[in-house]
C-alpha cells in the first residue's frame, strides 16, 4: 500500500497512461458471428428477429416496450445511431438458421477514454441467436476489441437487478459483481436498481483464455453441443443472457 508525501494512502501508479481512443464502428469477425456496425440496412432483419408476436419478453428490461411496427423500431434504432455517446453493433451469426441475418444488438456505452472504462450494454438477442456459441462469441469479440485493440482497462456490464438471466450471463462470462445502485433509473415507468459487474485489464488474460478454450471448435460435437461448459470464476454454466441467452 502506497502513501504520498503527506502520509495519505494513494492508488497504484499507472505507468505511461494516456487516454484511450474512442471506439470506432468497425466490423469484428469471429468463427461463428460477425459483429458489424449497425446500419438501417439491418433494421428489417432485426424487426423479424426480435419484434415477433412472442417477443415482448425480450423488451422487458429495455428502455421501451417492444416496437409494434418496423417504423417504430426504425425510430428507436435511429436514435441510438444518432447518440454520440454510444456505438451500436448488429450481431450476425455465420451459422445456423439465422446465418447472414442480423438477429441481435449490442452497444458500447459509458465510454470514458480518459480513464479507460467502457461498457457493453443494450444487448438484445433474437430467439435464433439465444443459447448459441455465436452469442457468446459476440460479447467476447467486443471485450477483446476494447481491452486488447484499444487498450481500455475496465470493461463493464450492468443490468436491472431483477434480470436474473443477465446476472448469470455476466458471471458466466467472467465478470466480477461489484454491487447494486438502488433507485438508479426509471425504466418503462418502473424503478430499476442496477447491478454492476466488470472485468479489469489485469483479469482479462485469464478471462480471454477461458473464452477461447470454450469457443474452440474442439469443444463442440458434430451437432454443435458444448463438451465443456464455460465457467469463469465458478460462474454459472448454461448460457442464459441479457434479453435472451448467451
Amino acid at each position: 500500500m502506497e502513501t504520498d508525501e503527506h502520509g495519505q494512502q494513494v492508488g497504484d501508479p499507472v505507468p505511461g497512461w494516456e487516454p484511450r481512443p474512442w471506439p470506432e464502428p468497425v466490423p469484428l469477425e469471429g468463427r461463428y458471428v460477425r459483429v458489424e456496425p449497425l446500419t438501417s440496412a439491418r433494421y428489417a432483419d432485426l424487426f423479424a428477429a426480435v419484434c415477433g408476436e412472442g417477443d415482448a419478453d425480450l423488451w422487458t428490461y429495455r428502455p421501451i416496450p417492444k416496437p409494434r411496427t418496423l417504423p417504430d423500431l426504425w425510430m428507436h434504432l435511429a436514435g441510438q445511431l444518432d447518440d454520440p455517446a454510444m456505438v451500436t453493433f448488429a450481431l450476425v451469426p455465420l451459422e445456423g438458421d439465422a446465418a447472414g441475418t442480423a438477429t441481435g444488438l449490442a452497444s458500447y456505452l459509458r465510454i470514458e477514454p480518459a480513464h479507460g472504462g467502457i461498457e457493453v450494454g443494450g444487448i438484445l438477442l433474437g430467439r435464433l441467436l439465444q443459447r448459441t456459441r455465436a452469442a457468446t462469441e459476440a460479447i467476447h469479440l467486443l471485450m477483446r476489441h476494447a481491452l486488447d485493440d484499444l487498450g481500455y482497462r475496465r470493461f463493464e456490464w450492468k443490468c436491472d437487478s431483477r434480470n436474473e438471466p443477465s446476472r448469470r450471463a455476466a458471471l458466466r462470462l467472467g465478470f466480477v459483481a461489484e454491487g447494486r445502485f438502488r433507485n438508479h433509473m426509471v425504466v418503462q415507468g418502473r424503478n430499476r436498481d442496477t447491478d454492476w459487474f466488470s472485468v479489469t485489464d489485469a483479469e482479462w488474460p485469464a478471462v480471454r483464455a477461458a473464452h477461447e478454450r470454450w469457443l474452440d471448435p474442439a469443444n463442440f460435437d458434430a451437432s454443435g453441443r458444448q463438451r465443456e461448459r464455460l465457467g469463469v470464476r465458478g460462474g454459472a454454466g448454461g448460457a442464459v443472457g441479457a434479453g435472451g441467452a448467451l
